[in-house]
């Protein structure tokens, strides 16, 4: 059998140009995988289903390739994708909730038909914390009703962070090339950080978030990556201009042909990273001390590191996680969703997904779901004073520290471990790559942030960064399958 084991998106290319696999073979490769590791073996359920019809799609892939060449990089090529992503097919769109597990979504979502349009091969979804770990203050990150609980492959003692748990923990593994999570404030770098790989939550509007099981208007899709490039190379067909997300239009001047085209290992020669040490409650001091410990090869790459960068909160409680622009947006978005992509008839409103869970609390309800229950009564018409007055200030705060940082220090882009929460707030770009581990064996990012639409200045920047330092770690438990 061919190995899959730690293929780059490149690699799985060459070789099925020179004939040395095909997409089928790829394709049952890291189903055996999924098979061995992800449901047997560690049984980490980072995939809770998979696509029927994913071997049929490798096989029409092979045959195109002969009759026509391949579309782009990602012909053929499998991933897997969070199951709050809608498709139009025989899989289920659940975002891990037991009241949604009758959903078959009466369209993909945008994003989706992109991926289609590039050939790539849909192996299945990913869990998550369900409903984006918008549902229930105490829920763990990575478990969902539907999906049971995403381990992390680093240890027990390791949060595999949420909510795009299950596309971290299954990229992590090699379980697919790549793979597609969401964010709406974290969801998309915590898990990549917690995972050792690479993730980018892009600028909102430049992936289109119509057919996503929503939050609010923070929401993007992001792609995650063993490396750089294969990131680079799944945005690549993410993106697009799309009438049903108005976040989207009149984007295309701003977004290159090709996110993968000049990533270059000396592109951070002479320019300036201001540094941001967030509060150490977040993060370990071990992942602290592995953070500071990964700046000297920003340095190594040429970069002029700025010291007292820290990004501060934003002055309202717009960073708490009920906050009222979430919490309104919540039931206007997630109400409208149901409406227009959901098949089930019993689930219409946030009020049936409510009552779904009370009724069969034994199996749908372990942890509560008092987040739910606060969006589900406010009026959703986003008349609240509260909400107003956050939607009017908190984006542009968050915006302006970003920016202030920027202008004052004169900097090229800020550095920060892990997750930051103003990116999301404001909807500018943040990319994660790994930085290795703390003495206490738990992995941590060093992310990149920037400018709105400044996804191809933070790709260079990040991959500069991975090929100086090779932090990355590969999960013990993530062994070679042989026949």
């Amino acid at each position: 059998m061919y190995d899959v084991f730690e293929k780059t998106i490149t690699q799985l290319q060459q070789d099925m140009t020179d004939g040395v696999t095909t997409s089928e073979e790829i394709t049952r490769a890291y189903l055996q995988r999924i098979r061995d590791l992800d449901q047997d073996g560690p049984m980490l359920r980072s995939v809770l289903e998979i696509n029927a019809d994913a071997l049929e799609i490798a096989r029409a892939s092979d045959r195109e390739r002969k009759q026509s060449g391949p579309r782009s990089m990602l012909h053929g090529i499998p991933i897997l994708i969070k199951d709050n992503i809608s498709t139009h097919d025989k899989m289920h769109t659940s975002a891990g909730s037991e009241a949604l597990q009758n959903n078959f979504a009466k369209d993909d979502a945008f994003v989706m038909k992109q991926l289609r349009k590039s050939g790539a091969v849909l192996l299945g979804k990913t869990n998550l914390s369900e409903f984006a770990r918008f549902m229930n203050t105490e829920i763990p990150n990575g478990y969902s009703s539907r999906g049971g609980q995403t381990k992390s492959p680093f240890g027990d003692d390791v949060d595999p962070l949420g909510s795009s748990t299950g596309s971290g923990v299954a990229c992590a593994m090699s379980f697919c090339a790549a793979a597609v999570g969401t964010e709406t404030s974290g969801s998309v770098i915590s898990p990549s950080s917690a995972n050792s790989i690479v993730g980018m939550k892009p600028t909102v509007g430049l992936v289109s978030r119509s057919g996503i099981i929503p939050i609010n208007a923070q929401d993007t899709a992001g792609p995650m990556g063993r490396t750089v490039m294969d990131t680079a190379i799944l945005l690549n067909a993410m993106t697009g201009e799309d009438e049903r997300d108005p976040a989207t239009m009149y984007t295309s001047s701003m977004i290159p042909k090709d996110y993968s085209k000049g990533l270059d290992e000396d592109c951070l020669q002479g320019k300036r990273i201001g540094v941001s040490i967030p509060d150490s409650r977040w993060y370990t001091e071990e992942q602290i001390e592995a953070f500071r410990s990964a700046l000297k090869y920003l340095e190594q790459a040429g970069a002029v590191l700025v010291e007292g960068c820290t990004l501060r909160n934003v002055s309202s409680n717009a960073g708490t996680l009920a906050r009222p622009v979430m919490l309104n947006e919540f039931k206007q978005y997630m109400n409208a969703y149901l409406s227009e992509y959901c098949s089930d008839p019993e689930i219409r409103t946030m009020e049936d997904i409510i009552r779904y869970n009370r009724e069969h609390s034994d199996t749908a309800l372990m942890y509560g779901q008092d987040i739910l229950e606060a969006g589900n009564a406010l009026s959703g018409t986003l008349t609240e004073k509260e909400y107003l007055a956050d939607k009017l200030t908190a984006p542009y705060e968050a915006k302006e520290i970003i920016d202030g940082l920027m202008r004052e220090h004169q900097l090229d882009a800020i550095v920060c471990p892990g997750a930051s929460a103003l990116p999301p707030l404001c909807g500018y770009p943040i990319i994660t790559v790994p930085a290795g581990c703390g003495k206490d064996g738990k992995p941590v990012g060093l992310s990149f942030i920037a400018e709105a639409f400044s996804e191809r200045k933070l790709l260079k920047f990040a991959y500069a960064f991975e090929h100086t330092s090779a932090l990355r770690m590969i999960p013990a438990v993530s062994i070679k399958i042989t026949d």
